[in-house]
């Protein structure tokens, strides 16, 4: 029987259940994710999606793979960059967000294959992307080395992962931040998604993800060269970028 423990925010949990715990959140917020997007973040995840999009360097005719996609902000910008000849692939662990990111890429014109996969154990072969992204997804997986390890493998040879993710914020600023976190935000989750404690676990997740350092040392022992990252609104998200060589 395995008895091992990770997080669930602050919560201590077997590593079996948590998986299926991230699942009722996702359910749970899926229908007003977008909407929640943009009031939490005074829509400012869009300017931090689109710098992302830059900083891929994503071309015509490249293989992208979006890992934890939700609603395809980001499969979306990258089809429009690689055209006809180039292919984005759009996956995610949870029915409810992936059928809303399909959705939605239908309604925008775009087929782009899509996957329910779980990014500790892709699909996919070896050495097949131009690039692999992660936005706002890695914090919500168990083993977080096994997945940017599995998001490694199947880059080619001089393939970049990026990974977008909410990180340390600047010290001054951490008491404001802190009483937005876990006062204001899940009232706000309350009164627009009817659930505050889905957006208390996202305060309490954002806690307990590793910080600017050592996320890059996780993607550095995960086999990545020349990781760097860039901070966002003062370190409230990091985007990471790394190599596989």
């Amino acid at each position: 029987m395995n008895d091992k423990t990770t997080h669930f925010g602050f919560q201590k949990v077997a590593e079996s259940e948590k998986a299926s715990k991230v699942r009722g959140v996702f359910s749970s917020v899926a229908s007003s994710y977008d909407v929640m997007n943009d009031l939490m973040s005074f829509g400012l995840h869009r300017l931090w999606k689109a710098f992302t999009v830059q900083i891929a360097g994503v071309r015509a005719g490249d293989r992208v793979l979006d890992v934890a996609g939700g609603t395809a902000d980001l499969s979306l910008a990258f089809a429009k960059k690689v055209g006809p000849t180039g292919q984005v692939w759009l996956t995610d662990i949870n029915h409810a967000m992936l059928s809303r990111g399909r959705d939605r890429v239908v309604d925008k014109g775009f087929l782009l294959p899509v996957a329910q996969c779980d990014a500790e154990k892709l699909p996919f072969p070896d050495n097949h992307f131009d690039c692999v992204t992660v936005a706002f997804g890695l914090r919500n997986m168990t083993h977080k080395d096994q997945a940017i390890a599995e998001m490694r493998r199947v880059l080619k040879p001089g393939g970049r992962l990026l990974v977008l993710e909410f990180s340390k914020v600047w010290k001054p600023l951490a008491p404001a931040y802190d009483f937005y976190s876990f006062k204001l935000l899940p009232m706000m989750g309350e009164k627009v998604a009817r659930d505050a404690d889905s957006y208390r676990y996202l305060a309490e997740s954002i806690r307990m993800h590793p910080d600017q350092e050592s996320l890059k040392t996780l993607m550095e022992e995960a086999g990545l060269s020349r990781v760097e990252y860039f901070n966002m609104t003062a370190g409230v998200v990091a985007l990471h970028r790394g190599y596989k060589l």
